[in-house]
């Protein structure tokens, strides 16, 4: 497969030096866009725009027409594998993700099995196309939940402020969750891994509910189900796919999650980003990690906030720009232009002396025109 025009982000995620710092942002394609609200109600629900891979395509493409981004991420939705299992997902309209069969028993638990691939083959096409309209010109990001947090909805039935169900079983019997979460692992390794087999170039694994776990307990119960899922794909794939593990709330676990093989940790916004990269060094890249709220205020609140993100990262290889989270429905278009806008020419101010004064001293010492 041949890279990118725009191979910036790639780069990044080697902690290879780049011009500028990279930016994608969670959540990109969504409903702060009006041309995503058009999209999304010609399709008829969300469902059906998730479902269909040329509808699922065109608004993961959106967001790139209006701001130069530098990966483009699939539009889909981490429910989509449990779905696929028989739960029988659906969205109802100001309260989020429901499941028609959660696991309420043990029977249910039983019964869970790794789903035929052919239940998720729109996501795969989906993939192909996006593949096909980017054209070579920036990477394309493909997405899973994790194990854990897939049961989160898979045992509570939608979504919660505790997920207390969840956390009753992890102590009442661990057992069954364990079997929900290694059935999970198996299912989200093979979703991932076709993904990559249709043209996925990044990885990320979204941990959304980790941070809601004892330190122990985020051990055993999701970290070491995203390692599974991280080897597993590794093998399936026959390819080294770049990979990013979020845990929201894991700011306590950074250098865990690194030892895990990603090649970058995402960081959210109430983790110091400098803080970040001293505790886990050099080994893997960094992403994050703007407030998503910062983006409800006005653009020069935007670049004053992003700045002192660029400040705490600082220019060493392997940093991605991104929020802490995704994107919130109200946040004003112009606000992400300026955010983009300035990451980048921003970066690229601060590398700029560097570059300079190395290409000078090359020319110094050897003679060269430098490069």
């Amino acid at each position: 497969m041949n890279p990118p025009q725009n191979d910036t982000l790639l780069r990044a995620l080697r902690r290879e030096p780049t011009e500028y710092t990279p930016i994608w942002l969670m959540r990109q394609a969504g409903r702060y866009l009006p041309e995503y609200n058009a999209t999304r109600a010609r399709a008829g629900s969300f469902m059906a725009l998730c479902t269909d891979p040329d509808l699922a395509a065109e608004v993961t493409l959106q967001p790139l027409a209006r701001f130069a981004l530098d990966a483009a991420i699939l539009f889909s939705d981490i429910l989509t594998v449990p779905d696929a299992m028989g739960l029988g997902l659906h969205f109802v309209e100001g309260e989020g993700p429901r499941f028609s069969r959660p696991l309420v028993d043990e029977q249910a638990v039983a019964s869970l099995a790794v789903p035929d691939p052919e239940r998720l083959r729109y996501v795969y096409d989906a993939v192909a196309a996006i593949k096909r309209e980017l054209a070579g010109k920036v990477p394309l990001i493909g997405f899973a939940g994790s194990p854990f947090t897939l049961a989160c909805y898979m045992i509570e039935g939608g979504g919660s402020t505790d997920f207390a169900r969840v956390r009753r079983m992890l102590y009442a019997r661990p057992d069954l969750l364990h079997r929900i979460l290694s059935v999970n692992a198996e299912a989200v390794a093979a979703y991932l891994a076709q993904q990559v087999a249709h043209g996925a170039d990044v990885l990320m694994v979204f941990d959304t509910w980790g941070g809601l776990l004892t330190s122990d307990s985020y051990g055993h119960f999701s970290l070491a189900y995203i390692r599974t899922v991280l080897d597993r794909v590794r093998r399936a794939s026959g390819v080294a796919t770049p990979t990013i593990v979020f845990t929201k709330g894991g700011g306590q676990w950074l250098e865990r999650i690194a030892d895990t093989g990603c090649s970058a940790v995402g960081v959210d916004w109430m983790t110091d980003i400098g803080a970040a990269r001293t505790r886990v060094g050099t080994r893997v890249a960094l992403q994050g990690n703007l407030d998503p709220l910062a983006l409800l205020a006005t653009p020069d609140v935007v670049r004053t906030q992003a700045s002192a993100i660029l400040d705490a990262a600082g220019t060493s290889p392997g940093f991605i720009f991104n929020l802490g989270h995704g994107i919130v429905p109200s946040t004003p278009p112009d606000n992400v232009a300026a955010l983009v806008e300035f990451v980048h020419q921003d970066s690229r101010s601060r590398r700029r002396p560097a570059a300079v004064g190395q290409s000078a001293a090359s020319r110094a010492g050897t003679g060269s025109s430098g490069h």
